[in-house]
């Protein structure tokens, strides 16, 4: 996949004549007007066309101007976008370094493999431990204080504290990823989807964004936000992975001989890919779920050897965060207690269940699959609206970020004034009213002895207000309106925060609000239920993931793991499939909706119906672009100059072979590093070419970061260089899939 474009036999448009004219551009105009006419048609070439395709005419207009660059959206930045090289450059250079490898370079290329993956895990591991460590305590101490002013009733002045450390968090979050790195916006798994389908942009994996996505995502969480920081872990992990897979850096003489064998997009795939699951792992601390979510939603290419190294790198994640999560159990980290990294552990509930129970889950499932096609609908107006915002530039990305923290401040702190007050249990099994930070029982604004079960959930990281609500034992501890009034914000805060200039995943906000309504039904049907609303909450908030993201077994893996209750496995499995596939009845997966309003340009899996009728000739780019096997200089620079895509078809004419014969495919990349050398010759005779075997290696082709390298206007010739020839066998692939 090299950005470029397929041959078509009916517009095949040469380079200038070889013997020296510089008349490329006339010639380029000649075939565009040639292509024009072929669009047009002629009866000759329709009839020809009609015969072969046994259609009256071409399903889709051909387009007689190269448009291969596109442009997307990469977090909260329009940026140009390119393919990826996932097949191998099987040139004459490639096969020469690749016998010339010793026993010792393959074992010692087995070994980093290893070693990479190992460090990735090391790496997203410690990194998912700091997100957690400093959010726990940023909002910790945040909300200590407000609850010190509450408890003297300087009510007013609380507020002003609560929203005014939420209100700087977040234009600290937005300011940082408008002004250093906008790529870091949003969740990030749209971008890395797309990268792992083969679709490459400059800044999506680039170390500034990595620098955001960590230190945003603290910002934004501490912030209060409706949003979580699960999503941009994978980001980050993938960010990681994509960092130390560069195979080493020039600039800062970092680079070794066998790191080499890295710098190519298929082994930098796979790393990104293991940095995925592990992205997940640190964020849920669900090392098996990790793999699962990689493959069933993030990678598009996958096989056995991949697998055994994501759930390497994986294990190594959940090694390093139980090791982490121990030392701190002693105080030792302020704050910090499970730190989000596991959610409630339910199992030492027991779950007994019978018809009934199943007449609700079938329901639950429904509702999440309604609920859930809803908010992708939502969401896609939204962020339609908010592209147009970001496009202003960043004192509007800034300016939205702030307006969204205050309304969130106004709920998370206004709404529990309308709940009343509740006396505490007599058989609570934690101190109420709540004394610190976090706990089922607020005291808000009520008396000594009573709690406000609304402020519980409100006022609140989003990681206790899920502990709380997947609670077990609590079944009259929250009023139905309480319930109900949380859903209703936390569902339109999820929709309005999402989009904005700050890291934000989603999987927060949709376990929220399918928690909330799980545990409403769960209320609800009580009477007639032998289970608890917590672990309604828990099939509830399986419903809207199910019902929003499309995700089962991946979801279903992680739930589990997140509350250590296999005794759910069957309901919740039923639960994600019923949602599922009541919400594909709607529309796509959230996450495939984002890449398509980004303009990513995902290959799916399956192709559509209409494409069955397809041929190439009915989709490519033209005028064809082909080069000689002994190409002038001139004629190179000035097709780079032009073109914006960057495969262009090898072949070899007469007097140089005695019919036309495809060569294969060069790539501008290998053009580029050739033209930088300046390896020309001044006749045009083919060589064998044993000098450019001798002056390159395949290090010097090896494919630098993500959206880094070589450019044209890098490059500056003499009149005479222009005039000379280079040699273009060396460097093309014999065997290329397509350009």
């Amino acid at each position: 996949m090299d950005g470029g474009q397929s041959p078509r036999p009916q517009q095949h448009h040469r380079t200038p004549e070889r013997e020296g004219n510089n008349n490329y551009d006339i010639e380029r105009m000649d075939g565009a007007r040639e292509g024009e006419r072929w669009q047009n048609g002629s009866s000759d070439a329709l009839l020809r066309y009609d015969d072969r395709q046994s259609v009256h005419e071409p399903l889709m207009r051909k387009r007689t101007i190269n448009t291969a660059s596109q442009i997307a959206i990469v977090g909260a930045n329009i940026c140009p976008i390119e393919s990826l090289d996932y097949e191998v450059v099987e040139n004459n250079l490639f096969k020469q370094d690749w016998r010339s490898r010793k026993k010792k370079q393959i074992f010692q290329y087995i070994v980093m493999k290893w070693t990479l993956v190992l460090l990735i895990g090391l790496l997203t591991g410690l990194v998912g431990f700091f997100n957690n460590l400093a959010v726990e305590n940023i909002a910790g101490l945040k909300l200590l204080i407000t609850s010190d002013l509450m408890l003297n009733q300087r009510y007013f002045t609380a507020f002003l504290a609560y929203g005014g450390s939420n209100l700087v968090l977040a234009a600290a979050a937005a300011a940082i990823c408008a002004y250093i790195a906008p790529a870091a916006a949003g969740s990030g798994i749209p971008e890395v989807k797309a990268y792992l389908n083969g679709v490459d942009a400059y800044s999506i994996l680039a170390p500034s964004t990595l620098f955001v996505k960590i230190f945003g995502s603290i910002l934004g969480v501490s912030a209060g936000f409706v949003l979580g920081k699960e999503g941009p872990m994978v980001h980050t992990g993938a960010c990681i992975a994509n960092l130390l897979g560069q195979g080493g850096s020039r600039k800062y003489h970092l680079t070794c001989n066998w790191l080499r064998y890295f710098k190519n997009d298929r082994d930098r795939r796979d790393l990104i890919t293991c940095g995925c699951a592990a992205g997940v792992a640190a964020a849920f601390r669900a090392p098996v779920g990790g793999v699962l979510f990689a493959l069933e939603e993030a990678a598009s290419w996958w096989r056995s050897a991949l697998l055994w190294r994501a759930f390497f790198t994986t294990a190594v994640v959940a090694v390093v965060l139980r090791t982490l999560i121990e030392f701190c159990r002693s105080g030792k980290c302020g704050l910090f207690g499970q730190g989000g990294l596991i959610m409630f552990d339910l199992s030492s509930t027991v779950a007994t269940y019978s018809t009934p129970d199943l007449l609700a889950i079938i329901i639950l499932g429904i509702i999440g699959g309604i609920f859930g096609g809803l908010f992708n609908f939502l969401l896609d107006k939204i962020l339609r609206i908010y592209s147009i915002i970001n496009e202003r530039g960043a004192p509007s990305k800034i300016l939205l970020t702030m307006i969204v923290s205050v309304i969130t401040s106004m709920c998370s702190y206004g709404l529990p004034w309308l709940a009343s007050c509740t006396q505490c249990p007599v058989d609570a099994m934690e101190q109420c009213p709540t004394v610190g930070r976090s706990g089922n029982y607020k005291n808000f604004q009520c008396p000594p002895g009573y709690y406000n079960g609304m402020a519980s959930l409100f006022f609140n990281t989003n990681d206790d207000a899920i502990r709380n609500l997947f609670s077990t034992g609590t079944a009259t501890e929250y009023h139905m309106s309480s319930l109900f009034i949380f859903f209703v914000a936390i569902y339109c805060l999820g929709l309005v925060t999402y989009g904005i200039a700050v890291p934000s995943g989603l999987f927060i906000p949709v376990i929220l609000a399918g928690a909330t309504y799980g545990r409403i039904v769960g209320t609800l049907l009580g009477s007639i239920s032998n289970l608890d609303p917590g672990l309604f909450a828990l099939l509830g908030a399986a419903s809207f993931l199910g019902g929003t993201m499309r995700m089962t077994v991946s979801v279903c893996v992680i739930l589990l793991e997140l509350t250590n209750d296999l005794q759910m496995l069957p309901l919740v499995m039923l639960v994600l499939l019923i949602s599922k596939t009541i919400a594909d009845s709607f529309n796509k997966g959230v996450y495939d909706q984002i890449v398509v309003m980004k303009g990513l340009p995902y290959m799916e899996a399956h192709a559509e119906p209409y494409m069955r009728h397809l041929v190439a000739g009915d989709v490519v780019s033209g005028p064809l672009i082909t080069f000689s096997g002994i190409e002038k200089v001139a004629d190179i620079v000035t097709a780079l100059r032009i073109t914006g895509h960057n495969g262009f078809p090898v072949v070899d004419e007469p007097p140089l072979t005695e019919v036309p014969e495809l060569v294969g495919l060069v790539i501008r990349s290998h053009l580029l590093v050739l033209l930088k050398g300046k390896m020309f010759m001044k006749e045009r005779v083919k060589t064998s070419g044993s000098f450019v075997m001798e002056r390159f290696g395949a290090f010097d082709f090896a494919k630098p970061g993500s959206g880094k390298g070589l450019k044209i206007e890098d490059l500056h010739f003499t009149d005479e260089e222009m005039q000379m020839y280079i040699d273009l066998h060396t460097i093309a692939n014999t065997s290329p899939y397509g350009g």
